[in-house]
């Protein structure tokens, strides 16, 4: 079922809720990560096995090929085969945080798919295929799937998973450069409040708190998946970067002061800011990439963490692990991954579980 307008008062849950599975789509866009494609299948093969251990994980894969591939690396890896599906699914891209579905729930625990309009973060050509992964996914899922539209023109609304950041109670956390800049522009003419307005109609939210900008290195323009996660109700990770000779610390001093004011803020409430670091500068061939370890993936008691070969790497886990003891703390090694300019959570999406009975 696919609806383009709903009155019905959904919830965005926050991560930590009860997923009924991950989703992720197996490597195979080469330019994504050009010259270094062929180690991270292996990557993905270890975050699988991961995962596979507390949730299902539902694999699309783009072809015959990366479907053979994709089993013989998780078999390699010895992943639990009852909680891996592969799928027959064409896509452009892997970065299903973007590509897929939102899930929200209704007041009687129902899960819907927000199925957002998708056009490759409005910079690369090839996003055709990943604008139909919505459809293939709702329907393996057998889930309802709603198309959502602007509140001020009825047009499709282009927005990515990787740009919202909820607690599940009613608190929304995105980036000024993601929205409201004039590059890599989503939704043309839509004012901030035109995104409060649409954030509280589909995802429930009562108050979305703005950043400033995303990390540098970030293609997406802004994601705030890089930069700032709830870890609870009442508690939001920051990175923030301490050396004042390094792009990333203006940035992440500006969302510490926006953060600090937004918890004055008698519709925010009390709010913990703890600060994570950053590794150090991660480049390739003299690029900056986004290595960030706020772009940790939340799935059934584990979270994977993205890690650099960085002193940094424990100080993040560690500080993870404080704030969440009922997880455990798994680091990946994304050196190879961030290549592809995103790490675990841009790879990741989550499926809630909702009520519904499976």
């Amino acid at each position: 079922m696919t609806m383009t307008s709903s009155t019905q008062p959904w919830r965005m849950p926050a991560e930590w809720e009860t997923h009924r599975a991950t989703w992720i789509a197996w490597p195979h866009f080469e330019p994504d990560w050009p010259g270094k494609l062929a180690p991270i299948p292996w990557v993905y093969g270890e975050i699988a096995r991961v995962l596979a251990d507390f949730e299902p994980v539902e694999i699309l894969c783009h072809s015959e090929t990366v479907y053979e591939n994709a089993g013989a690396i998780l078999e390699s890896h010895s992943v639990r085969a009852d909680h891996i599906r592969l799928h027959l699914v064409p896509n452009d891209r892997t970065w299903l945080r973007d590509s897929a579905p939102t899930g929200v729930v209704d007041p009687s625990g129902g899960v819907t798919l927000l199925n957002w309009s998708f056009n490759a973060w409005a910079k690369y050509a090839n996003w055709r295929v990943d604008a139909q992964v919505g459809g293939a996914i709702a329907d393996i899922a057998q889930l309802p799937r709603i198309e959502p539209t602007r509140p001020d023109n009825g047009a499709p609304m282009v927005l990515e998973g990787g740009g919202i950041e909820t607690n599940g109670a009613g608190l929304l956390l995105v980036t000024e450069e993601w929205l409201l800049s004039n590059v890599q522009v989503r939704n043309p003419g839509l004012t901030r409040e035109g995104y409060d307005e649409a954030f509280k109609h589909w995802l429930g939210a009562r108050k979305t708190i703005w950043l400033g900008e995303g990390c540098a290195g970030d293609d997406t323009h802004g994601h705030v998946d890089d930069i700032a996660r709830f870890v609870a109700s009442d508690t939001i990770v920051l990175a923030v970067e301490e050396d004042p000779a390094d792009e990333n610390h203006a940035r992440s001093m500006d969302n510490v002061r926006r953060l600090e004011l937004a918890a004055r803020d008698p519709l925010v409430g009390p709010l913990k800011i703890v600060r994570l670091p950053f590794p150090r500068r991660v480049s390739m061939n003299g690029e900056r990439l986004p290595a960030s370890y706020a772009n940790f993936y939340i799935a059934n008691g584990v979270v994977l963490v993205p890690t650099f070969n960085d002193p940094n790497d424990r100080v993040a886990m560690n500080v993870l692990a404080e704030l969440m003891p009922a997880h455990q703390i798994v680091g990946i090694h994304a050196v190879d991954l961030v290549w592809g300019l995103g790490t675990i959570h841009c790879l990741t999406q989550q499926e809630p579980l909702g009520s519904r009975i499976v």
